[in-house]
């Protein structure tokens, strides 16, 4: 196996929102108020300023993105300005609440259903000149009672990533590279040594969430109207990483003492584990000496499946200059521009259009960006984050869990906010 070491500093910008948002405020459409009614497509266009609300990774982010704004700005003639975010969801709320809100902002799929159901924001997807050019899973992320709201900024999914070292060491080659559940499990058998196992990843959905997909489940039918939690499919799954779990060849990160997956793999905790692009970043600042690969996940009962994270760039429904919002996002969501976001900060673009210039730029982390074409997006019904943490919570118990129980549970909290 060949071993890389890759040190791009990397973070898709994505929110880890813990908690409900209470969706204060409402917005009132896109009729116009007191701007002018010039706009395109009925868009309010005005001669002001815009503001724009990010939630940032790190200066290589918040650079990236004032450098591409003020670009723009000066093509345009129309002055914008760029604030981060401390708390990004709450700074949201707030400034919903008191009906000034940022013109554009970085909003999270957790955060979709809440702010289109009240009327905050925009639905203006359809009016993007690019809008045929996102992964249709990615529009699907951010598409509310079938009206497409929001460009997608980017987007990360998981794969697996393997020590480069420790993988020689147990005699494996490139031949050994997990392509079934069983071959996973072998692997991580042979991996596994007294203090340290196979695969380590975080106790949580968004990372044991690959295996329901996997065998052919998930958390919500396909277009999010309908609960699945205790199917059949999903308790499949969670009975394969409880075996795992039994045989001493997966942990969660806490158990291992670490706090995340990436934590495991660069303490040499875990010989493998499953993340998505930003662990790059990661590695690279605390673990530069961790020489590793990625792979794809290995195909379960139904085939290949991952999960996918994004953002996508809102637009408020009281903004004055929706028409200079929608203008400035398009230049944002250009092939040149992500590809230069991708460049400064690591994040995949999220337009088909991108893909072939960011694997070349990329090669090593090319198992990333064909993870689109069969990843799952997180749930997005008002309320489904609580339903996920309580969910978390109890995966954290897996090893011993009465699973049939635990996904019944899971089941009944999501119905009472899907559909």
């Amino acid at each position: 196996m060949q071993s890389r070491q890759h040190r791009r500093t990397w973070a898709a910008g994505a929110l880890a929102a813990v908690g409900a948002l209470t969706l204060a405020g409402c917005g009132t459409g896109f009729s116009g108020g007191s701007s002018d009614e010039g706009g395109s497509g009925g868009l309010t266009s005005s001669d002001d300023s815009l503001s724009i609300l990010i939630g940032s990774s790190g200066d290589a982010e918040t650079t990236a993105v004032e450098d591409a704004v003020a670009a723009w700005s000066e093509d345009s003639g129309i002055d914008a300005e760029v604030s981060v975010a401390n708390d990004l969801p709450q700074q949201l709320s707030q400034g919903f609440a008191a009906g000034e809100p940022a013109d554009v902002f970085y909003l999270s799929t957790d955060y979709l259903a809440g702010y289109a159901g009240n009327g905050s924001l925009l639905a203006y997807g359809d009016e993007l000149s690019n809008a045929d050019d996102f992964y249709p899973s990615l529009v699907q992320n951010f598409t509310y009672e079938d009206d497409f709201y929001c460009a997608p900024k980017d987007f990360s999914t998981l794969s697996l990533i393997i020590n480069t070292r420790l993988w020689e060491e147990a005699g494996l080659t490139d031949a050994d590279v997990p392509a079934t559940w069983d071959e996973l499990a072998d692997v991580a058998g042979r991996l596994s040594t007294d203090g340290r196992v196979g695969l380590g990843i975080g106790a949580e959905y968004q990372r044991v969430g690959v295996f329901l997909a996997q065998a052919g489940g998930g958390l919500v039918n396909e277009d999010g109207t309908e609960a699945i939690a205790s199917s059949p499919e999903n308790l499949e799954a969670l009975e394969y990483v409880q075996q795992l779990i039994t045989d001493g060849s997966l942990a969660f990160a806490p158990a291992l003492g670490a706090g995340w997956g990436g934590e495991a793999f660069g303490k040499e905790l875990a010989a493998m584990t499953i993340e998505g692009n930003w662990i790059t970043g990661g590695l690279s600042a605390d673990y530069p000496d961790t020489e590793y690969t990625v792979a794809e996940l290995p195909a379960g009962p139904a085939g290949q499946g991952t999960l996918q994270f994004t953002n996508c760039w809102g637009i408020a429904a009281d903004s004055p200059n929706q028409e200079g919002a929608l203008d400035l996002i398009e230049y944002l969501t250009s092939t040149a521009s992500q590809l230069a976001f991708s460049e400064a900060f690591g994040p995949m673009p999220s337009t088909e259009s991108a893909a072939a210039d960011w694997t070349e730029a990329n090669p090593e982390l090319a198992p990333f960006l064909a993870g689109a074409d069969y990843a799952q997006g997180m749930p997005t019904a008002d309320g489904s984050i609580d339903v996920i943490t309580d969910f978390n919570a109890q995966l954290e118990t897996l090893g011993d869990a009465d699973i049939e129980a635990l996904l019944e549970s899971v089941q009944s909290n999501l119905e009472a906010v899907v559909g």
